[in-house]
């Protein structure tokens, strides 16, 4: 009889965080250990069915309304280095009992061997105000080249819900590229990204004939390209939370929302792929008609699709490579 070989914490970080492919949101069920697996039980009737979370393969969980979740399994997604957030529901709003603050904040797994060679990188520049603005450019521009590719991507073109102009989108982008130049703090780089940020909302509801939109945090009420559009950022900031603890990054060191947000960098790092990933399929779902579980599965495909963690990630290494005063 051939003995198993039993499963080491490293075993179950073999899969690269920016490989993963499982996100969950859980609502009105129990997280707990079975087995040796971690799984998630709902009632039905008078029977209990469990569904298995392979831990290896994920990297955020977000429990909703109505979940609990065991000691047993928190040290398993511990050990897996899988992120868990506590949310309202329909994955909005996002709070937890640790650090950061109500709006983002992330059960982050302990260990003492995170990664300290980017953190060093990047608190080097942080604390100047001229290379932090640079950072936040260097944001700007990801973003910018993001929406380039995936709006103008063949996939979007064939999408025949979505008629975007693109010579309107380019002369836009275009516009904005320009504008970083002159930006002289991060004050007036908002104010920049404010006036981008309007024009693709109006360019996404002219694209799927959505009427008047104006943009309202926290559901919009029943305006559902608003509900889609803060669901769909929540799970992008599930993966810029990921993103930030695979580098071994506080949330707090942002270079651009930092003024605002005590967990700024998140939102920093989440921006690189919303409006590109996200905020098109908001409009076109709500549209469709789609339920939050369509649409959370949209935007979950979309951004597997395009390797959105690997993106968040390979533009935290590089900013803080090239901003680095370490040696300097």
């Amino acid at each position: 009889m051939t003995r198993l070989k039993s499963i080491t914490p490293s075993d179950l970080k073999t899969i690269l965080h920016s490989k993963r492919s499982n996100i969950y949101y859980l609502q009105y069920c129990r997280v707990l250990v079975n087995g040796g697996r971690v799984e998630y039980v709902t009632d039905e009737g008078k029977q209990s069915l469990y569904w298995n979370i392979p831990i290896a393969n994920t990297t955020v969980v977000m429990l909703g309304t109505g979940t609990s979740v065991t000691q047993a399994a928190m040290r398993e997604f511990a050990r897996a280095g899988v992120l868990v957030g506590f949310c309202g529901g329909g994955g909005t709003p996002l709070y937890a009992a640790n650090e950061v603050e109500v709006d983002v904040s992330w059960l982050n797994s302990q260990s003492e061997y995170r990664p300290t060679e980017y953190l060093q990188h990047w608190v080097s520049f942080w604390f100047d105000e001229a290379h932090r603005l640079a950072a936040a450019v260097a944001f700007q521009k990801v973003r910018i080249a993001q929406i380039r590719q995936h709006w103008l991507s063949e996939r979007m073109q064939r999408e025949n819900k979505f008629n975007i102009n693109p010579s309107q989108l380019i002369n836009a982008l275009d516009r904005f590229e320009e504008k970083l130049k002159d930006c002289r703090n991060t004050t007036e780089l908002l104010a920049q990204e404010a006036v981008m940020t309007k024009f693709l909302y109006k360019l996404a509801a002219e694209a799927v004939s959505y009427g008047e939109f104006i943009r309202a945090k926290r559901g919009g009420g029943i305006d559902y390209a608003n509900r889609f559009l803060d669901h769909g950022n929540y799970l992008a900031y599930g993966l810029a939370a990921v993103a930030c603890w695979v580098l071994g990054l506080p949330h707090g060191l942002a270079v651009l929302h930092g003024k605002t947000r005590r967990g700024g960098l998140v939102f920093d790092v989440a921006d690189l792929i919303k409006d590109a990933l996200i905020l098109p399929q908001a409009f076109v779902a709500a549209m469709a008609g789609e339920e939050e579980q369509e649409f959370r599965q949209r935007c979950i495909s979309n951004m597997q699709n395009a390797d959105a963690l690997d993106t968040m990630i390979e533009s935290l290494e590089l900013t803080a490579r090239q901003c680095s005063q370490v040696g300097v």
